[in-house]
């Protein structure tokens, strides 16, 4: 397309005379060469060269060609921005797929060539190398400038993208790079001007004879229209000259390709849901930041763009519909959209009518119904947030007050301390630094360097001091935690924004009195104040703030960083909720995420609460006084017990460096914070107590032997009997622990003493589950473990159970106690019932051992337990594998340990016939109790278990007259089913 410059008529050419004239002027005053270029370079950059009353013309060549040259862009930093989304210093390392980058590539490899410049149009040849088994590509690139800036571009390749191409990049640095060795002309109109008529008529037919085909006809209309004398052509004084530069009323601006834009944007926006898109949409809000930071009027332009496109989204339309919110990708967009119009309305450098124009714009797109309000009620005109006069192994004296500011300035949909807040930075920020100091603005972020810049009539004052004040005071307003969702991550966001451009600033004595000062008024704020000493019951909480001014004030005023702290680290929200001392229901997860669902990141100020707190005590290490006043304030502001364990896990960590004494202070507070834990959790199991009961098991080992005894005393508070029996006890009389703790004899002793104590009382409150690690404990000392069995004793008695007390049989069996164990096994059968059809009851493997055990210990032990096996037992596979057992060999070991020279035990007689008789009995009940429900598909397995039964049937001298018996009362009982009656005639008989 070409450029509105193209379409103007330029002056007709003047006469030698007049250029003679022009040039003596210039001549006469006798001008050094380099003045006479820096003067050209002036008028390049800020002159039009069309005005009413003079031409180009009248300027002397010298001084044309001047102009001509310095009117091309001099900085590759403009030629980056517009052919990358993000801009990259020419020297770093790039991505090969960014246009600036594939230029450059070009550029070096001498792609470049037949390059002219006609006045302010220049025009050359890039050629690209083809892929694998393809001819290179040559394209022909045409760029249009004026005034140091590229008005247009056209490439061959017609590649349509957002910014410039490799190839006009190209052409574009080897005219910045190697400008003297480009063929400059001036503009064709000053060319003509200096032939004379057959000259002119020469150069026409020339062209039109070169390329008859395209401009015959146009070269025909043009020449009839100039030989009508009443034509609009001849009306107009003068000539079009494309190669001539614009005028005055002219815009000057960037080549921006609108459209491309546009397309972009609507396709992006209908992929929203993708983060690519989401990211390419935030690199494009970049590029209009830069440019906004460049004086770039294209970057209001784009934006314009942008938000037409955003109001065109077509999901607007159907959220509405819905009466649904958008998403919080969609809602992120939205906000950097708004910030961005923020910036350029409040813009010093923008123009009285461009401001009112934008205004107006954007009070057209307000009224449109698809237009999207900000989320979030800033104005809390509820009857619930204003107190009545009424409450005023209370209010105030609950440190609560009604809210002074209802709107928040950090969150605030249009961000007005962001963006004051950079603004000033901006000011500060040294000249040679070019990186943009806004979130998101790319992956080249590094530190920001800024000096002190003086605040015109105001001695004293620098913007830089002025941009700390700024974010202290939003940061440190007290104010109402939004309703919503994303209104509430908003504030999060907004707060970590602020936080980080604070810490790119290096603090100097200077700020750093400025930094004392508003802490200071922070504190004696008043109500206006998150610091102050009343608070509102739903403000937002002071933690991140006051933990970037602790970090700062530390090292120049410690007593203030930690006043400031101390105070920040209230939750007013969960004080008025739990008064101190009275436990959460459920503490382990957001205790507040039930009772006060408004409150959808309070998990979030929960865990910056803690890391404020972990700071204050990292930094006290060595000072007593604040240590216990750090501790104090934990114990009464935090209330989630896993943040409380992991304030004591960095406690014990820092007090025991690796090469350096333990800090004995800080210690007892990490042991402190884990005992509170404990009695936090008591009631409440999850999977994290174990830890937490190992963790602080090792927390006493590393203070001394009287911490780990002093919590084994008073385990009742801290933990469960089982914790206290299978963790505590054991831990703490570890090998490890016992060489840790480096103690003589007697003070081992004394341990152990208290560990055995620890485990007789567990015992005896849970004997089900701490009697066999009490026995473990107490092996080596025998009164305790005699105390330890006469408790599992007494607790059969009282309802222990069998799978309980087989468990500690097996363990006094295996600790070569066969008799106790023999004992605790008739316990446990004289508490056992399997029925008929149980033969994989839990309980068979139990059974089947301590059948073993009385068989090997005598035959008085066998006999003894035969009446138990009978009465608990009533399994007819079972009975008879019993059975079968007891009479493969003579029993065993007597109780005295010396072997019994006996025979196998006969099925038949005494104490074996009452085991075969129940064993017979059972069959038989079994048999008639599968029968009466049987059915056809379970035929075979009945016919398997009648001879399972007729083999037990046999072991009785008159076994096969009981079972022929048993036979026949089955045929005449069950005569209806022939079909099962005639397989067990098959097999039977």
């Amino acid at each position: 397309m070409d450029p509105p410059a193209a379409k103007r008529s330029r002056g007709c050419p003047a006469g030698p005379e007049e250029r003679n004239a022009g040039a003596g002027a210039v001549r006469g005053r006798g001008r050094p060469e380099a003045l006479l270029d820096l003067s050209a370079k002036r008028v390049a950059e800020n002159w039009a060269f069309e005005q009413v009353e003079e031409r180009f013309s009248r300027v002397p060549e010298p001084v044309q060609k001047r102009i001509v040259f310095w009117s091309f862009p001099r900085s590759e930093r403009e030629i980056c921005m517009y052919s990358s989304l993000g801009y990259q210093p020419p020297e770093g390392e790039h991505d090969a797929r960014v246009p600036f980058t594939r230029g450059l590539h070009l550029l070096q490899s001498g792609a470049v060539d037949r390059v002219l410049q006609v006045g302010f149009h220049l025009s050359g040849n890039v050629r690209e190398p083809g892929g694998p088994g393809e001819p290179e590509r040559l394209y022909h690139v045409s760029i249009s400038f004026d005034r140091c800036k590229i008005t247009s571009v056209t490439c061959g390749c017609d590649n349509r993208d957002l910014f410039y191409c490799a190839h006009v990049v190209a052409l574009s640095l080897h005219r910045i790079r190697h400008a003297h060795q480009v063929e400059l002309r001036l503009p064709i109109s000053e060319t003509l001007s200096q032939m004379n008529r057959d000259q002119l008529q020469k150069f026409v037919q020339y062209l039109i004879s070169a390329h008859h085909t395209e401009v015959l006809p146009t070269a025909q209309r043009l020449a009839d229209e100039i030989l009508l004398l009443g034509s609009e052509i001849n009306l107009v004084h003068g000539a079009p000259d494309p190669t001539a530069g614009a005028g005055i009323e002219d815009a000057n601006c960037w080549h921006l390709d609108e459209e491309q834009i546009q397309e972009q944007v609507k396709q992006l926006l209908s992929n929203g849901g993708y983060y690519g898109a989401s990211q390419q949409l935030r690199s494009m809000f970049c590029k209009v930041r830069e440019m906004l930071r460049m004086r770039d009027s294209n970057g209001a332009r784009m934006l314009i763009l942008m938000t037409e496109q955003f109001l065109q989204d077509p999901r607007l339309a159907l959220w509405r519909q819905q009466g649904a919110g958008m998403t919080d990708k969609c809602r992120q967009l939205w906000d950097e959209l708004g910030a961005l119009w923020v910036c350029v309305i409040l813009s010093p450098h923008c123009r009285p009518e461009e401001r009112t124009s934008w205004l107006q714009l954007l009070s057209k797109w307000d009224k449109l119904d698809v237009c999207p309000l900000e989320e979030g009620n800033y104005s809390f005109d509820g009857p619930s947030l204003q107190p009545t006069a009424a409450l005023i192994p209370e209010l105030l004296q609950k440190g609560s007050t009604c809210i002074t500011n209802m709107e928040g300035w950090v969150g605030h949909p249009l961000d007005p301390i962001g963006c004051l807040c950079r603004a000033l930075l901006e000011a500060c920020r040294l000249e040679e630094e070019t990186l943009a100091i806004y979130p998101d603005s790319g992956p080249e972020k590094r530190k920001v360097a800024y000096q002190h810049v003086p605040v015109p009539g105001s001695p004293g004052e620098s913007y830089l001091a002025m941009a700390l004040e700024v974010a202290l005071l939003g940061l440190g307003q007290q104010r109402a935690l939004p309703e919503g969702l994303y209104a509430q991550d908003k504030v999060v966001r907004n707060e970590e924004q602020l936080l980080a451009l604070l810490e790119e600033v290096e603090l100097d004595e200077r700020l750093v009195q400025v930094l004392r000062k508003q802490a200071g008024q922070l504190l004696e704020g008043g109500p206006f104040s998150g610091f102050g000493e009343v608070l509102f019951r739903e403000s937002v909480p002071m933690h991140t703030c006051a933990r970037y001014l602790f970090t700062a004030l530390l090292p120049h005023d410690p007593d203030l960083a930690y006043r400031l702290a101390l105070r920040a680290m209230r939750l007013p929200v969960l004080e008025t909720a739990f008064p101190a001392g009275e436990p959460p229901s459920n503490p382990l997860d957001s205790i507040m995420s039930n009772r006060f669902p408004r409150w959808f990141i309070l998990g979030h100020l929960e865990t910056r609460q803690c890391e404020l707190a972990s700071a204050m005590l990292t930094a006290a290490k060595g000072d007593p006084k604040w240590l216990h006043a750090v501790l104090g304030s934990i114990q009464q502001n935090i209330h989630s017990p896993a943040l409380l364990f992991k304030l004591a896990q960095d406690a014990c960590k820092t007090a025991t460096p690796a090469s350096a004494p333990p800090d004995t202070t800080l210690l007892g507070i990490a042991l402190e914070l884990g005992l509170q834990v404990m009695r936090m959790t008591l009631n409440t199991m999850t999977w994290r107590r174990r830890e937490m009961v190992r963790w602080l098991v090792s927390c006493a080992t590393e203070i001394g032997p009287q911490a780990l005894m002093n919590i084994m005393q008073n385990w009742y508070s801290l933990f469960t009997p089982v914790e206290a029996a299978t963790i505590v006890a054991v831990t703490g009389t570890t090998h490890a622990t016992l060489l840790r703790l480096q103690l003589d004899a007697a003070r081992r002793e004394e341990l152990w003493a208290c560990a055995r104590t620890l485990a007789l009382q567990c015992a005896m409150k849970d004997p089900q589950n701490c009697a066999l690690p009490a026995l473990t404990l107490c092996e080596k000392n025998q009164a305790a473990f005699e105390a330890a069995y006469q408790i599992v004793l007494d607790a059969a008695a009282g309802g222990l159970g069998h799978a309980h007390l087989f468990t500690v049989a097996r363990y006094m069996e295996h600790r070569g106690l066969p008799l106790r164990a023999y004992k605790l096994a008739t316990l446990a059968l004289a508490q056992l019932s399997i029925a008929f059809n149980q033969d994989s009851h839990p309980a068979v493997n139990d059974v089947l051992w301590a059948c073993s055990l009385s068989h090997s210990l005598g035959r008085h032990e066998l006999s003894a337990i035969v009446p138990l096996i009978i009465r608990s037992i009533h399994c007819a596979p079972m009975l008879s594998d019993i059975l079968r057992r007891w009479t493969l060999s003579a029993p065993g070991l007597g109780p005295l340990g010396a072997r019994r020279a006996a025979k196998p035990l006969g099925a038949d007689r005494a104490p074996l016939c009452q085991l075969l008789d129940a064993a017979v009995a059972a069959y038989i009940t079994t048999s008639h109790s599968r029968l009466t429900h049987i059915s056809p598909r379970h035929y075979s397995d009945f016919i398997e278990f009648l001879g399972k039964a007729r083999e037990t049937f046999l072991l009785a001298p008159d076994g096969h007259l009981q079972f022929a018996q048993f036979l026949e009362n089955l045929k005449q009982t069950y005569k209806g089913k022939k079909k099962l009656m005639l397989l067990v005639r098959e097999r039977f008989g």
